[in-house]
């Protein structure tokens, strides 16, 4: 994998298509070079279908880590979150009930990388301390939440007549 293929998949992140043409626009990479690539991020098991879900652990962000972040603020929440959404790493943030006001994912290339990550949260004024637990192994990991029902229940739960 090359700055090329990061390119790539990093526009498909973002833009979230891996329409050839639209990544062309974005990366300025000719399309014959974009399938050609893609082809091979497939076969490498980067890519996992074509819906161009991203292993993150072939893709080198192979260190998952689960973070309570305690923090103590007078502004709106979304203020603190927002901080917290800027530090290069996280994928997911939560503001929560209880004890703990945010939980965030955040994906890694290495432990080593956990040390800048916490320190970046801790930078943050209204941070008062953090709880890092490491994953040891995904069980489950799916965007597509629809996933995990049957259509029948689906059907229950939104009331709709099927």
């Amino acid at each position: 994998m090359d700055e090329r293929d990061v390119r790539l998949l990093k526009a498909i992140a973002d833009l979230g298509t891996g329409s050839p043409e639209k990544l062309h626009e974005a990366t300025g990479i000719p399309v014959s070079t974009i399938h050609y690539r893609l082809n091979n991020l497939k076969d490498d098991g980067v890519i996992e279908n074509d819906l161009y879900d991203i292993d993150l652990e072939a893709f080198g962000l192979g260190v998952t880590v689960v973070i309570e972040v305690l923090a103590d603020y007078s502004g709106p929440y979304e203020e603190v979150g927002n901080e917290l959404l800027e530090i290069e790493g996280v994928t997911q943030l939560y503001f929560t009930m209880g004890e703990t006001d945010f939980i965030v994912i955040a994906h890694l290339a290495d432990s080593d990388r956990v040390e800048r990550l916490i320190n970046d949260f801790e930078a943050i004024p209204e941070v008062d301390r953090t709880n890092s637990t490491f994953v040891i192994s995904t069980m489950r990991d799916s965007h597509r939440a629809l996933q995990s029902y049957t259509l029948e229940t689906l059907l229950d739960e939104l009331g709709i007549d099927g």
